[in-house]
C-alpha cells in the first residue's frame, strides 16, 4: 500500500535560540504547531518526528506524531541538512516495509503554517507531475534595486543596469518561506534536494511567514502571532 508522510526534522540543540523546538510559543512548545497542521490536513499516514531527544520525542508524540527512531549522532551536529535528515527518515520507514509514495517535510517552528497550503501543495505536487513543491513567499520589494555597502562604507546598486526600470516592469522574485516542502518520493530519492531542478511554487502570504533563528525573529512571531490571533495571543 502507497502511503503519504510527513516528517518533521527536530533536533535538540540549537546555538542561536537555545532548544528552541521545543520553547513555549504562545502556550505550548513551537513544535505542536507544525504537528497539528500536519494532523489537521488529513493528509498522512504518518506524522513522524526525527529527532535526537528523548525529551523532545516525548513532547511530540504527546501532540499526536510518531517517533520511531532516534536520529544518529551523525545526523544531528550543526552542519548537517535538512536533505541527510529527510532521506534518512524515507530509507527508515523503506526498511521498516512501508511504499511511501509521497513525503513532506514541515519545519517545526512553522506556527503561521495552515493545513490549507500543505494541501495545496501536494496537489500542486500532482498536478504539475513535479519532483518537489514547497512554501514560498514574494520580497516586499525588487531585489533588482537591492543596494550594498561597499569597502569604503559606500552605497553602491548590486544591480545598476536596474537603476531607471520601473518596479512593476521586473520579474517577481520569491524567496523560501522555510515551512513545508512536498516531495515524489521516487524523484527525491534520485536527485537528494528538496529544492530540485523539478520544483513548483505554493506561494504563502508575506503576513504568514518568519524564520525564526535568532531571539529577535523569536519576538517578532510572537508579536505577528499575537496579532492575527488576539484572542488566544
Amino acid at each position: 500500500m502507497k502511503t503519504t508522510v510527513a516528517i518533521i526534522p527536530a533536533r535538540i540543540g540549537s546555538k542561536r535560540v537555545p532548544r528552541k523546538n521545543i520553547r513555549e510559543f504562545h502556550g505550548k512548545p513551537i513544535i505542536a504547531y507544525s504537528i497539528h497542521a500536519a494532523l489537521e490536513t488529513g493528509l498522512f499516514d504518518k506524522v513522524l518526528v526525527s529527532t535526537d531527544s528523548s525529551v523532545l520525542a516525548s513532547i511530540a508524540e504527546s501532540y499526536g506524531a510518531d517517533v520511531p527512531f532516534m536520529r544518529p549522532a551523525e545526523l544531528s551536529g550543526d552542519f548537517v541538512g535538512t536533505d541527510e535528515v529527510i532521506l534518512h527518515g524515507i530509507n527508515w520507514l523503506i526498511n521498516s516495509g512501508m511504499d511511501v509514495k509521497y513525503t513532506c517535510c514541515i519545519y517545526a517552528t512553522a506556527p503561521f503554517l495552515r493545513p490549507g497550503d500543505i494541501r495545496r501543495g501536494i496537489e500542486l505536487l500532482k498536478e504539475k507531475n513535479a519532483a518537489s513543491a514547497f512554501s514560498v513567499t514574494t520580497y516586499p520589494y525588487p531585489i533588482q534595486r537591492s543596494l550594498v555597502i561597499d569597502s569604503n562604507g559606500r552605497l553602491r546598486m548590486m544591480w545598476p543596469e536596474y537603476r531607471t526600470t520601473r518596479s512593476q516592469d521586473l520579474p517577481l522574485t520569491c524567496h523560501d518561506a522555510g515551512q513545508f516542502y512536498w516531495v515524489d518520493t521516487k524523484k527525491y530519492l534520485l536527485e537528494k534536494r528538496l529544492f530540485s531542478r523539478d520544483a513548483v511554487p505554493v506561494i504563502v502570504p508575506r503576513h504568514l511567514v518568519q524564520d525564526i533563528d535568532t531571539e529577535e525573529d523569536w519576538k517578532h512571531a510572537e508579536i505577528m502571532y499575537k496579532s492575527l490571533n488576539p484572542v488566544q495571543g
